[in-house]
């Protein structure tokens, strides 16, 4: 059912936990099954991706899904981690089952939430960036319509 490559990352997460004093952080949740995921960077002046790190609540895939992320964007440029698409992540793991791949879209939107949190703390924009619709605070998740 999941490749070795989902397992590796869902046993063996890289990047867990939290960074003090974030460039950005993005929390993004899915109603319907329960799975939320929080994304710390942390970007130097140049715009480099130095740091990431994730925290996950939800199954094997969303945990397997965020790490991968996470390995995806570290020690790249805000652009280059901008176009990290699910598809990117699904690739990157050798696939998920079908009833799966919406993990690897809450990956994206995690990266995406926690760029846009970034942009608005340096008053920026970010070319590309659109605000992210599955952005949660803290204890809340959005319902789907």
């Amino acid at each position: 059912m999941y490749t070795e490559k989902v397992m590796e990352h869902f046993n063996h997460p890289r990047n867990v936990g939290e960074i003090e004093n974030p460039s950005g952080i993005g929390t993004v949740g899915n109603a319907k099954c329960g799975d939320i995921m929080r994304m710390y960077l942390d970007i130097d002046e140049s715009g480099v991706i130095q740091d990431v790190k994730f925290k996950t609540f939800g199954c094997g895939a969303a945990v397997a899904t965020s790490s991968m992320a996470t390995e995806l964007i570290k020690g790249k440029t805000v652009q280059e981690a901008l176009r990290v698409t699910n598809k990117a992540v699904l690739e990157a793991l050798d696939g998920l089952p079908a009833q799966k791949v919406h993990c690897s879209l809450l990956a994206e939107e995690a990266i995406h939430a926690a760029l846009w949190d970034y942009a608005e703390k340096k008053g920026i924009i970010i070319e590309g960036l659109v605000k992210p619709k599955s952005d949660i605070h803290e204890g809340e998740v959005e319902e789907e319509a």
